[in-house]
């Protein structure tokens, strides 16, 4: 009574009528309120749990803010709430996890500039794409992953798996690609050895595409590409276990497709690379 009426007449005249301590009154209050927190607390961590498993144990509150924004019902909550529901439920991100950083291949001295110069920022499909190349343990061996990202909206859009860091596995990836390759104008890697090869090359001028390499011991004029490798070990290879070439090979299939279809990036104003895509073409 006195809630429903406290909009009319002070708490204070209505406990003193009703013959009701102020303090009691507020205890209830708080108990009520306290019980109301807990049930949408409830249910809010089922909403988290079921984003954050779905991100693949990857999204931390900042993204996981963003998906409960997106819900039928949107749920506009702070990232600090949603951090102290996921300690109390024991979420924890791949991204906690310290990670190795390798050791670099020897170094491809091949007289090309950096024609990219650090302008990742490109307002059109397959203008640039960035490479490179990272291990990942299959049964007792390293084995390499090599990943072309179009920085138009970095989307994965050719990959290739296998035993040796070779110009070979580059190769394999290019052939990956869907896009016309007619339509690719620069193509941008580090200067690791394995981007130094013949084969690679004639490839290249077979269809048009102008080479780009970073500067000496500068990974900073790959940095998306760096990035995307850091996501991918981070999200895909630090965790897993690989029994043979060909599990890795499905496995990063099914990676690829959710990091293009479903993850979003905040990059990308926390879109999807498809979705971007559509967005923007």
């Amino acid at each position: 009574m006195i809630r429903n009426n406290a909009h009319n007449y002070s708490v204070s005249a209505m406990c003193n009528v009703l013959d009701i301590p102020k303090s009691t009154y507020y205890y209830h209050v708080d108990v009520a309120g306290k019980r109301a927190q807990r049930d949408e607390d409830k249910e809010l961590s089922k909403e988290i749990v079921r984003i954050f498993k779905e991100s693949r144990n990857n999204y931390g509150t900042r993204k996981i803010k963003k998906e409960l924004a997106k819900l039928p019902e949107p749920k506009y909550v702070s990232r600090r709430r949603i951090g102290r529901l996921m300690n109390e439920v024991g979420l924890v991100s791949n991204y906690t996890v310290a990670q190795f950083k390798p050791h670099k291949s020897t170094c491809n001295e091949a007289p090309v500039k950096n024609e990219l110069q650090r302008q990742f920022k490109q307002d059109q499909q397959l203008a640039v794409i960035v490479i490179d190349l990272t291990y990942v343990r299959v049964g007792k061996k390293w084995h390499y992953v090599c990943l072309f990202v179009d920085l138009f909206n970095r989307e994965i859009i050719g990959r290739s798996a296998g035993a040796n860091k070779t110009a070979d596995l580059v190769y394999q990836a290019i052939t990956s690609i869907q896009a016309n390759l007619n339509d690719i104008k620069m193509f941008h890697t580090d200067r690791g050895k394995e981007f130094d090869n013949q084969l690679i090359s004639e490839a290249l001028e077979t269809f048009g595409i102008q080479r780009s390499l970073s500067m000496k011991g500068c990974p900073y004029d790959n940095a998306v590409a760096e990035a995307t490798f850091k996501v991918f070990k981070t999200e895909f290879a630090n965790g897993a276990h690989f029994s043979s070439l060909q599990q890795l090979a499905l496995e990063l299939d099914d990676y690829v497709h959710w990091f293009n279809n479903i993850r979003i990036h905040g990059t990308l104003g926390y879109l999807t690379p498809v979705e971007f895509k559509q967005q923007t073409l």
